[in-house]
């Protein structure tokens, strides 16, 4: 299986470019902080994440996303083939409420 579920803050948006075929394609940077349990200790991450997101959402996001902070669903694939470099493929993108961390009760989407 391949998911990932993240909440993090849009520090960048590309331009909204489009592919040959006149699908939507929008790049963004994304920041993440958090503190979680690893081998019984606290563990402090701070990371930013290179994404994608693609279609409609791509079109929705480059209007309305950044600066905000979002809970994202998606998966993980190279940047292109043969590449170990990784990027976030998003496909759902909530906005994250207060305490959003992982209910993604009062959320509204992007």
């Amino acid at each position: 299986m391949n998911q990932v579920l993240l909440t993090a803050q849009v520090v960048e948006c590309k331009p909204l470019r489009y592919t040959p075929a006149g699908i939507p394609v929008l790049e963004l940077t994304l920041a993440h902080e958090s503190e979680l349990l690893e081998g019984g200790r606290p563990r402090r991450v701070e990371m930013l994440v290179n994404a994608v997101a693609i279609g409609d959402l791509a079109s929705r996001l480059e209007r309305e996303a950044l600066g905000r902070s979002l809970r994202i669903e998606g998966f993980l694939a190279p940047t292109r083939k043969g590449s170990s470099r990784l990027r976030l493929h998003i496909q759902q993108a909530t906005v994250a409420q207060a305490g959003d961390g992982r209910s993604g009760q009062g959320s509204a989407q992007v």
